[in-house]
């Protein structure tokens, strides 16, 4: 009885993270999902703040991927290793073995649809055994069209263009976490903005000028 009470007695020490922003934070030796159009850029931010190499793994044709222009303005493209896969099933266990190996903070597998319960799993148990290894303690970013929807993910978030003339802004909705409700930012010059504060500027309700090319964020990738 003594025993277990001061078992109670002791601090929750909550899992380490890496923080984003305020109110934003993902959890490390786990795997998340960023769907939407901006999901690129979201994945090179998560990246750039964990640190390199970025192990970024996507399908060897169909998928447009950052070129180096536009990656410039969030990380060195020169810290990125982009892996080519045939198929989902081999996307995703080169996913699972790079995040094993510890080898890299951040491992992105750029997918068609949401993978299943079973693959996630699989992930999760990875990314565990990669921190495991004492390298890193390593994250998995699953980049899924639309609104996303794998099944047993730690988070899953949004991210879409909201820019207006002459500044790069974008929208960043928490759609799942396990232990927060879903929220909405804006996000701008690396700040987050609870939306319903950011729109009450009438320059959001303008349209943004056509982007150049090489420039990932107003690509909305």
């Amino acid at each position: 009885m003594m025993a277990s009470a001061l078992l109670s007695r002791r601090p929750h020490r909550p899992p380490p993270a890496l923080a984003l922003w305020e109110e934003v934070a993902l959890a490390l030796n786990r795997v998340h999902e960023i769907c939407g159009p901006a999901r690129r850029t979201l994945a090179l931010r998560v990246a750039a703040r964990a640190g390199a190499p970025l192990i970024w793994i996507a399908p060897d044709r169909g998928v447009d991927l950052p070129d180096a222009c536009g990656m410039a303005g969030i990380m060195n493209p020169s810290e990125v290793l982009f892996v080519a896969a045939a198929r989902t099933a081999e996307l995703l266990w080169t996913m699972e073995e790079a995040l094993k190996s510890g080898a890299a903070p951040v491992v992105v597998a750029d997918l068609a649809e949401p993978p299943g319960m079973t693959p996630v799993r699989r992930l999760h148990l990875a990314a565990e055994a990669g921190a495991a290894t004492g390298l890193s303690m390593p994250l998995g970013l699953l980049l899924t069209p639309g609104t996303g929807g794998a099944s047993g993910i730690e988070t899953r978030w949004h991210c879409a263009p909201a820019h207006t003339p002459g500044r790069d802004a974008w929208r960043l909705e928490r759609l799942r976490a396990r232990m927060l409700p879903p929220k909405v930012w804006r996000l701008e010059d690396d700040r987050l903005q609870p939306e319903g504060m950011a729109a009450q500027s009438p320059a959001l309700h303008q349209v943004a000028p056509p982007a150049p090319a090489c420039d990932v964020p107003r690509q909305g990738v």
